[in-house]
């Protein structure tokens, strides 16, 4: 019998740590979004800003916007395609006014797509949201170089021209440029970037919080 419980016990291991397995990619982090939901659902008509790790680190996001009620699901290294795979949890219960996107670094370092593909993925997020909240206003802010993925730097502003291009088409839309005004005479600036030269100091996201707050919706104007 102990024999029997034992081999009991170890197959239901297998079979939860392979199911386990088979979850997607931060899985666990959309599922703390929701838990922190649960306990206090952000109000309706606020500025969601949804993206990868420049966002996950920004941890004051909320407070530097506060007054426009900013939400802040940024999650990991994401791509834009995890963006789109969890919209129905990552977007859709928010009703936002105003949607801030930073996604499609990942996309083409760590997945390898070209420019063009990265456009498509933004594409297909951008479609989706605008098919659940009809001209809502979007901004996009641009893919920033950074001295750790120098051998990407062509891909990237490539992939920034393109969906810039791309936006322009939409109204309520916005392309906002960080990544030049991170430079100087051209040149990368080592000293915005943590010590793996790829995530942002405070003096990088003071730069973002420059070039960004301009073209945020106050509440006032949405009523």
């Amino acid at each position: 019998m102990k024999r029997f419980y034992y081999l009991f016990f170890l197959l239901c291991t297998i079979v939860f740590a392979g199911y386990a397995q088979q979850r997607p990619a931060y899985w666990k982090e959309i599922q703390d979004f929701k838990h922190k939901d649960s306990i206090s659902m952000p109000a309706k008509n606020g500025i969601l800003f949804v993206g990868s790790s420049s966002f996950t680190k920004w941890t004051d996001l909320e407070t530097v916007f506060k007054e426009y009620g900013a939400i802040n699901r940024g999650f990991g290294g994401s791509t834009l395609a995890q963006a789109n795979g969890y919209i129905a949890d990552l977007v859709y219960p928010y009703q936002p006014r105003q949607i801030v996107i930073y996604s499609g670094e990942n996309d083409i370092a760590t997945d390898g797509v070209s420019a063009l593909e990265t456009l498509n993925r933004f594409a297909t997020f951008f479609t989706n949201i605008r098919n659940r909240f009809q001209d809502v206003p979007v901004m996009y802010i641009s893919i920033k170089n950074s001295p750790s993925r120098v051998k990407y730097a062509e891909a990237m502003t490539h992939t920034n021209k393109l969906i810039r291009e791309y936006l322009s088409n939409y109204k309520n839309t916005r392309f906002v440029d960080v990544n030049t005004k991170m430079l100087k005479d051209k040149q990368l600036r080592p000293e915005l970037f943590l010590e793996d030269m790829l995530h942002m100091k405070p003096a990088g996201y003071d730069i973002w919080i420059k070039e960004i707050k301009p073209f945020l919706i106050p509440p006032s104007k949405d009523k």
